[in-house]
């Protein structure tokens, strides 16, 4: 049982918990910490949500699909995507009229859209209390 709380967790959950911290490397876990930095980001999450929800698309529709992104932050976004194989990549080597490459989400990007739903939601309906709990610590410890 977790202190204060009426959730208990279960011994096969424990058991999991206990496997995948032992299992982290440190460079697992540098790169545990890269991809949930940049997978739990406003701009990232937006850009697999979109193609995901979309399906392919032109760099342009995407950048209207996600108001207010700049260029250099779509650009950024989708190279580190693509990096991770979350999303991929595909030039038609077209060039007039206009160059022509489509994005589209790979199946690890749907996983993460997928499993990020639950976190998300989680923080959305906790928020008040969070920043509450924060504002409290902060005047307790004079931070």
């Amino acid at each position: 049982m977790i202190p204060g709380h009426n959730m208990t967790i279960s011994e096969a959950e424990k058991i999991k918990f206990a496997q995948i911290c032992h299992a982290l490397s440190d460079e697992d876990d540098g790169l545990k910490r890269e991809v949930l930095a940049h997978t739990g980001n406003r701009w990232s999450l937006a850009v697999i949500y979109t193609l995901g929800t979309q399906g392919a698309l032109r760099h342009a529709a995407l950048k209207r699909a996600l108001a207010g992104i700049t260029q250099r932050m779509l650009t950024r976004t989708l190279r580190q995507l693509e990096r991770d194989g979350l999303i991929s990549r595909h030039d038609f080597n077209q060039k007039y009229p206009h160059p022509h490459v489509e994005y589209r989400l790979m199946p690890l990007g749907a996983g993460v859209l997928h499993n990020m739903l639950p976190m998300w939601e989680w923080i959305l309906s906790n928020m008040h209390e969070i920043r509450h709990a924060r504002q409290r610590f902060d005047a307790e410890s004079g931070g």
